[in-house]
């Protein structure tokens, strides 16, 4: 396959599916060209709403739809999804328990250039902290589809958020060890762990192969399913390693570090480093010229889990 852009893949899993299942609706807020649901629109018209910009509409009429027994997937930027229509995505999706699928696009720093009003860096706490509100981060195309098609056979509530450009694959075509709400451990190592989500996990994996051959062995783990959090799996991993380093394409309060800190702190005490976006609004460029300067990359990453285990 190559690289894959993952807002691709949930469109032509949902397709696929669509074909047969009449129940199932995409839902847009002027963004079908954007979030790549522009083939959806046209090949199930029936099946398709657009809102125009009017994301609070948006999360209410997918609600709706799905009181009415429909599978709703709402398509919006993460950056609006999770703060413009916030109550409703608290109210008429988490509260009333309706079966749609907010699907965030072009998520973390993905807009680049259009900068802070256009990141979401804050979208995993936000939805974390909603109950009965499941957020999922998958890494590559190969896990977001088969996300997509384990999404498609419950009725609750999730947040999606999935970057704008093609990704790197982390795994091979038809070998994602995928299991529901259970994390991946991507590589094995006693040294330390690496704890990443969404496109963080391909240079954490990087980092990985690049101790390796400096005699250091890391564990790396795909935190895919950010709420519920595996604690089980991060115990695991912590409870054979020196420390913990945790890599996120999101604000430092809140997200992923926040939750392994919570879980290691309170059953296996090791010393856990977020890797992070800034506390202050992130320099305007491209996803790669981000993620570089502020290290979030295999270099970075390295770098970090030497200072951990030192």
């Amino acid at each position: 396959m190559g690289k894959t852009a993952n807002k691709q893949m949930i469109c032509e899993v949902l397709m696929e599916h669509a074909a047969q299942d009449k129940s199932i609706v995409a839902l847009c807020s002027d963004s079908r060209g954007s979030g790549s649901f522009t083939p959806f629109a046209e090949t199930y018209p029936g099946q398709f709403v657009e809102t125009g910009i009017a994301e609070q509409n948006l999360v209410s009429i997918a609600a709706g739809l799905a009181k009415c027994g429909k599978k709703s997937y709402a398509v919006s930027p993460a950056c609006f999804l999770s703060t413009r229509s916030y109550e409703q995505c608290k109210v008429d999706v988490a509260y009333s328990n309706t079966n749609v699928k907010l699907i965030g696009i072009s998520g973390g720093v993905s807009y680049g250039a259009l900068g802070m009003s256009h990141h979401s860096a804050q979208d995993i706490a936000a939805m974390s902290a909603i109950p009965n509100m499941r957020v999922y981060i998958p890494s590559d195309a190969y896990q977001t589809k088969d996300l997509t098609e384990a999404l498609l056979e419950d009725e609750k509530p999730a947040y999606i958020r999935v970057g704008r450009n093609a990704v790197d694959p982390v795994y091979e075509e038809g070998q994602v060890p995928f299991v529901m709400d259970q994390a991946t451990v991507v590589k094995e190592g006693e040294d330390a762990a690496i704890i990443a989500c969404g496109e963080m996990v391909k240079p954490a994996k990087d980092a990985a192969e690049l101790l390796a051959l400096e005699g250091i062995h890391v564990t790396v783990i795909d935190m895919y399913c950010v709420k519920p959090l595996d604690q089980e799996t991060v115990i695991k991993a912590a409870s054979k390693v020196k420390g913990i380093v945790t890599v996120e394409e999101h604000a430092p309060f809140g997200g992923l570090g926040s939750m392994v800190s919570q879980v290691v702190a309170a059953n296996c005490p090791k010393k856990v480093l977020n890797m992070s976006l800034p506390d202050a609004p992130v320099i305007t460029g491209t996803s790669r010229e981000v993620f570089d300067y502020y290290g979030l990359n295999a270099k970075g990453i390295a770098d970090k889990v030497r200072e951990v285990i030192a």
